[in-house]
């Protein structure tokens, strides 16, 4: 096959896939999207856990951190997958988001704590001899600049959870790569074109999500 065959063929399996990989985007992207946001969520709690002065409870965040980042994701997927969502009778996308934010939740909880432990400690003393008590100077004064700081390591983490996404096949998730995989095992001598597929949809997805970002950041002006 010539070169204007190859990609002819490869363009006209583009276009025939497309609904099928527009489905997979949109389940890959919900996918993330509940991943990250519980993740935040779990990663604040950990990282204010973590800068607690009580030894027990930074020992749990300690323990917690330590133990994803130091097992692979996919582990992590099959044991909540095959193991947690069967007893709780969890759905398998959730199952899977669930698995992901809490990967995700151990990356931002040291990134949430780095931004808090870089604000000038004057600043909560001088709102607590304002009259703020603890939690209201972290709400009000501490959390926004931290938040503002970590926007550019919390961006990349963004990035790594969409493509982290892609581990979610493993449990029969049907997202992108899954739905790749699939199309290459039907027809194998294809198998190389919907892999590239699947990838240019990720790519794709990443540029749009590093836009976002870069707007983001311009716009709250993270480096003044």
């Amino acid at each position: 096959m010539g070169i204007i065959e190859y990609f002819t063929n490869f363009y006209t399996i583009i276009i025939k896939s497309l609904p099928v990989f527009i489905e997979a985007t949109s389940l890959t992207l919900r996918l993330t999207i509940a991943a990250l946001g519980i993740g935040i969520l779990i990663g604040l709690l950990f990282a204010m856990i973590k800068i607690s002065k009580n030894r027990v409870l930074a020992g749990i965040a300690n323990t917690y951190i330590t133990i994803i980042r130091g097992t692979p994701l996919i582990v992590q997927i099959f044991w909540i997958y095959y193991g947690l969502a069967p007893i709780l009778d969890v759905p398998a996308f959730w199952a899977a988001s669930l698995a992901l934010a809490i990967h995700n939740g151990a990356y931002i909880a040291e990134i949430f704590r780095g931004g808090i432990q870089s604000i000038n400690r004057g600043q909560m003393e001088a709102a607590r001899s304002l009259g703020m008590g603890y939690s209201l100077a972290m709400r009000r004064i501490v959390l926004p600049q931290a938040f503002k700081r970590s926007i550019p390591p919390l961006g990349n983490q963004f990035i790594i959870g969409l493509k982290d996404s892609s581990l979610a096949a493993f449990v029969t998730m049907p997202e992108l790569f899954m739905t790749a995989m699939r199309r290459a095992a039907n027809q194998p001598g294809n198998a190389l074109e919907y892999y590239t597929i699947a990838g240019l949809y990720y790519l794709a997805l990443v540029i749009i999500f590093s836009y976002m970002v870069n707007k983001l950041e311009h716009r709250l002006d993270v480096d003044k």
